[in-house]
């Protein structure tokens, strides 16, 4: 990988880090109402997923997914400060503040939205997949799960389906070692989710998910089976999200620090920068305009009206018209 596309990558991963840190320090302020599962850590996977997917393809992001979300914004024409707005339940976000944290969509850019339901998506992610193939675009339909869902049905119901229809269907499987508080090898028979993933017949690969490089090139690959129409391919991320589950560190001291210190991606990233040529200097200035700009986001955010109530019910129910109190 040449010294520009790396410094694009990084630059990226940078956006994802400021974007999340400034929204945990305003959640933890009580601004930004609802739940919050930030993807802190786990930066490298979803900059090179959004490097790959364009506007005509479609993602099904997971609940950690902000920093996607935020990207394909900024790569298909729209603005990475309406998904801070939609964060704070504010009127100019991308769903007016109805979407939040975990519902947020634009299908304009991609993004088709997650859902309460862990792992209900890899159902509706089989639907879009289907329509592209009988229009027979060459587009790419991505599920972003976790380790945790994994043990859902829909995942061997969806495998099995994108199998025998050989549907276009990129699954990505970000396993950061948890479902909550549940260690991965205590919750499926295998730690490798990879391993349940192989009995359906198709492409499937793990990677080091905190390895920007290494991400970029699998998720070339399989961006390029799928788009040749040879069908789906399954992707496991091995990575590590620095958010514990509710209060408290749980986990190990000694792996905390691997993953936080020897492992960080963008630490990683760094390193293989400054021996392309880029120096000290140069990284920190992406990492300060990438917290200014985060912080200009916030700001937007903050001063944007609340969504009017009298709007509450629309686009919610399609046709069907809500009878007031």
């Amino acid at each position: 990988m040449d010294l520009a596309m790396m410094l694009d990558l990084y630059r990226d991963m940078w956006l994802i880090r400021a974007f999340e840190l400034g929204l945990e320090r305003e959640f933890k302020q009580g601004n930004v109402p609802g739940m919050l599962h930030t993807g802190l850590g786990q930066e490298a996977t979803q900059a090179a997923l959004a490097a790959h997917l364009e506007a005509s393809d479609c993602f099904f992001p997971d609940h950690r997914c902000h920093g996607i979300n935020v990207l394909a914004q900024q790569r298909h024409g729209g603005d990475g400060e309406r998904i801070m707005a939609e964060l704070f339940g504010r009127a100019t976000g991308v769903c007016s503040g109805k979407g939040g944290s975990l519902h947020s969509a634009d299908p304009a850019v991609g993004n088709f939205g997650c859902n309460a339901v862990e792992g209900a998506y890899m159902a509706t992610v089989l639907g879009v997949a289907l329509a592209s193939k009988l229009r027979e675009e060459p587009a790419v339909a991505c599920a972003i799960i976790g380790d945790g869902t994994c043990g859902r049905g829909e995942f061997h119901e969806s495998l099995n389906m994108a199998a025998i229809w050989d549907l276009p269907v990129l699954y990505a499987c970000l396993n950061n070692g948890y479902a909550i508080m549940t260690p991965v090898g205590q919750g499926h028979a295998s730690a490798d989710i990879v391993d349940l993933a192989r009995g359906y017949g198709f492409p499937c690969e793990q990677l080091d998910g905190n390895d920007i490089e290494e991400c970029y090139d699998k998720i070339e690959n399989a961006v390029a089976h799928i788009r040749a129409g040879k069908g789906p391919y399954f992707l496991e991320f091995k990575t590590w999200r620095w958010q514990a589950a509710f209060a408290g560190e749980f986990r190990p001291e000694s792996e905390v620090k691997y993953w936080k210190e020897d492992h960080d991606p963008i630490l990683m990233a760094g390193e293989k920068l400054v021996e392309l040529g880029a120096s000290v200097e140069e990284l920190g200035v992406i990492e300060k305009e990438a917290r200014e700009v985060t912080e200009e986001w916030i700001s937007y955010a903050k001063e944007s009206p609340m969504p009017d109530l009298a709007k509450a019910t629309a686009n919610v129910y399609v046709g069907w018209e809500v009878a007031g109190s």
